[in-house]
């Protein structure tokens, strides 16, 4: 058991607030403008308030030639000082790992661009389109998929052609499911989003729309009563979270999501399998339980994408689906989320499973369950005609 998680899940949720920042910052902790501005975003301010090691150290000067480097103070405060394999640290402050990229590595796993008919809208499944709607983000994750693009530094620009996009969307009746992200949308003040959102609900055959954010933990002060009873306005809505580590779910991240949830919008979890972070059966266990305490489904588990530089954190592939194994059957099925890899180049998700169907054959098939046991199943065989035939004419007798 992973000894900084918590052994009674009630006592699992702890305030952050303001830890080592100046006194007077609680006056303004909560004010997530505040937060915005105070981000620590310069090796100057992170070299004050960390012990550095050399790899970090030169990652954060090669961090401004590829992703840039920005932490709010809230999920700072989530950082372990003087340990540099801390889980919350390894996702946010780069390392000199960064600067080098396997052979494997693409700066466009998924093959977005590939599949984007309008600039920032992405149409690679047959009815939902993927809306990016902005490039920044209250704070960067070291293993984003979109570092080529997002935080202003990367090597392209996002450059979302807003009217063409719409008119894509007003004349593709076979768009259902419209997904924006980016960067990250919640940033947008409560107005401009009220208007994308309006005008995506006046487009009849668009029934459903998500928000991709990780601003519930990254910085949850944003979540305010006034933005939730504007998302209210716009059902059916539904949001999916970023969530990687037991430890981000503060109290402060409870009760935004909290609020979200009780504006009727229905919360799931995306995680990405990161070494070193959240590697283990025991780590995405007290996770998902604590989703659900926020009243969060899990919802995947991604294995890291390709991206440029993230080979430090990936693991192989039978690590995440031995965590899965370790999942199903062990607690709730509403913990487990699935695990998926998105197939380079464009594949979309590819779920990856324990093998639980050992053989099939005429009429059966063998399963294995949680505990290795294994089961026969006699699969069905249709009625004969004549048995069918006896039915019939039985209830017709009991009806004369």
């Amino acid at each position: 058991m992973d000894p900084t998680l918590p052994s009674d899940p009630d006592s699992a949720f702890i305030s952050h607030a303001p830890g080592h920042w100046p006194r007077e910052a609680m006056n303004h902790w909560s004010d997530y403008k505040w937060q915005l501005r105070n981000r620590v975003d310069t090796l100057t301010d992170l070299a004050a308030r960390l012990r550095l090691t050399d790899e970090e150290r030169a990652g954060v000067l090669l961090a401004g030639h590829k992703l840039a480097m920005s932490i709010t103070p809230h999920f700072f405060n989530l950082i372990d000082r003087e340990d540099p394999a801390c889980p919350i640290r390894r996702q946010v402050v780069p390392r000199i790992e960064e600067g080098w990229s396997a052979p494997e590595e693409r700066a466009d796993p998924c093959g977005e661009d590939s599949h984007m008919p309008v600039p920032g809208l992405v149409h690679r499944y047959p009815d939902r389109v993927l809306f990016l709607l902005t490039d920044h983000c209250a704070s960067y994750c070291r293993y984003c998929t979109r570092s080529r693009m997002v935080s202003g530094v990367g090597e392209q620009h996002l450059e979302t052609q807003w009217e063409a996009a719409f008119r894509y969307l007003e004349t593709t009746p076979q768009v259902r499911d419209v997904l924006l992200s980016g960067g990250d949308p919640l940033l947008f003040s409560d107005v401009r989003l009220d208007r994308i959102l309006t005008r995506l609900r006046a487009i009849p055959h668009i029934q459903f729309i998500r928000i991709g954010s990780r601003i519930p933990i990254f910085l949850p002060q944003r979540i305010t009563p006034e933005m939730c009873a504007m998302l209210k306005k716009h059902h059916p809505l539904f949001i999916s979270i970023h969530t990687n580590h037991p430890r981000e779910l503060t109290l402060e991240a409870r009760d935004a999501l909290g609020r979200l949830a009780d504006a009727g919008i229905p919360l799931g979890n995306q995680s990405v399998l990161l070494r070193g972070v959240n590697d283990s059966v025991d780590v995405q266990k007290a996770l998902v339980h604590k989703l659900l305490m926020c009243r969060v489904r899990p919802y995947y588990l991604y294995q890291c994408d390709l991206i440029n530089g993230s080979s430090h954190l990936r693991t192989t592939v039978a690590e995440g689906v031995a965590i899965i194994e370790g999942l199903r059957g062990h607690t709730s099925g509403y913990a487990v989320p699935q695990f998926v890899i998105d197939g380079p180049g464009g594949g979309g998700k590819i779920p990856i499973n324990p093998n639980y169907l050992i053989d099939t054959a005429p009429g059966s098939v063998t399963l294995r369950n949680f505990e290795g046991k294994f089961f026969e199943y006699p699969d069905p065989s249709p009625m004969p005609p004549a048995e069918l035939a006896r039915l019939h004419d039985k209830a017709l007798g009991m009806c004369s």
